[in-house]
């Protein structure tokens, strides 16, 4: 994959909107960020999970999904290597980042779309 597929995907969701964060591109639902590209390096994204989804994303595929060092990492943020990771996979984690971040009731209005 690669930071365009990276950004379709995120962009496709309800509501999302592109900004920068610290001269990294972006991805906010009302206006919280739940993914970043190119961090720590180009070819890298950085999706906002939660600590258990962040454990079974990285047991399930560990040389795609890396928690990220310090704090962050241990509250969920993940990097993602886009060299490495399948469509699905960037998918379904780009998805769950979104509806963690997500104001509950467009969370649960949208659930059933965006997991496909």
């Amino acid at each position: 994959m690669t930071a365009n597929d990276f950004r379709r995907l995120a962009l496709a969701l309800p509501e999302t909107t592109e900004g920068a964060h610290m001269d990294h591109p972006d991805f906010r639902v009302h206006g919280k960020i739940f993914a970043t590209l190119g961090h720590p390096a180009k070819g890298w994204g950085m999706v906002k999970l939660t600590a258990e989804q962040q454990h079974y994303f990285s047991k399930a595929d560990p040389a795609v999904f890396v928690p990220v060092k310090g704090a962050w990492g241990r509250h969920g943020a993940t990097s993602v290597n886009l060299k490495n990771v399948g469509k699905q996979a960037l998918q379904r984690a780009i998805a769950a980042a979104w509806r963690n971040t997500a104001p509950k009731r467009l969370a649960e209005q949208f659930s059933e779309d965006i997991s496909a």
